[in-house]
């Protein structure tokens, strides 16, 4: 064993070039540990994005990580996107494995391999999200369209009638929505939540470490 930790030592000194390398590989995976769920929220977030800016950008205004205000409490709303057919709500969570839940259960599962955790129930969520923005932007409900949307590595086991889909499906969704519902110039209700919108870093820390304890 000493001998064997004694060429480990040589083959480090004689390649400092080596060693500078090994250090960063290791920072990177340790890292990685840490902040992975953090880092796939993200990416989830990042591929979504980038598939709803494929939508026509003449009739589809799109908000991304907005932060609004209602009832003395904030509401953090991943994507928004405006059109004359309605306003889409979306919640994303970039899970993989299986997804277990109903509209009514207060915490749905997910299973990776025979691991199981427990999270708070998504629908609930953006209905949060749905009533602060129909709050602030004094609109009715049925102009809101909520939708959960899963990574593509998710196989979805929900019992509900609410629009639960893979990330693949969100602009199908979307556009399967041909009736004209909303009135209001879209450029306006745009400008009027980006006017809300919350960018104090001290507030959204505290959201996040609230969100934390449900």
């Amino acid at each position: 064993m000493f001998l064997f930790f004694n060429n480990f030592i040589e083959v480090y000194k004689n390649n400092i070039h080596l060693l500078v390398f090994t250090i960063i590989f290791l920072i990177i995976i340790i890292l990685g540990i840490f902040f992975y769920n953090k880092f796939r929220g993200f990416m989830g977030k990042f591929w979504l994005k980038k598939e709803l800016y494929k939508l026509p950008k003449k009739e589809y205004l799109i908000l991304n990580d907005g932060m609004i205000k209602s009832n003395n409490k904030t509401y953090q709303i991943d994507h928004i996107v405006i059109s004359k057919y309605g306003i889409f709500v979306i919640e994303m969570k970039n899970y993989y494995g299986r997804i277990y839940g109903n509209t009514y259960k207060k915490y749905w599962y997910q299973y990776v391999y025979n691991k199981k955790r427990s999270f708070y129930n998504p629908i609930y969520q953006n209905y949060g999200h749905v009533k602060a923005l129909e709050d602030n932007l004094k609109l009715k409900e049925d102009i809101f369209i909520p939708i959960i949307c899963f990574s593509n590595q998710a196989k979805i086991n929900v019992t509900s009638k609410n629009i639960i889909i893979n990330l693949d499906y969100i602009n199908d969704v979307i556009k399967s929505y041909k009736k004209v519902i909303l009135n209001d110039n879209i450029n306006i209700i745009r400008d009027k939540i980006i006017s809300i919108n919350i960018k104090d870093k001290k507030i959204r820390k505290m959201h996040v470490k609230n969100i934390k304890k449900i």
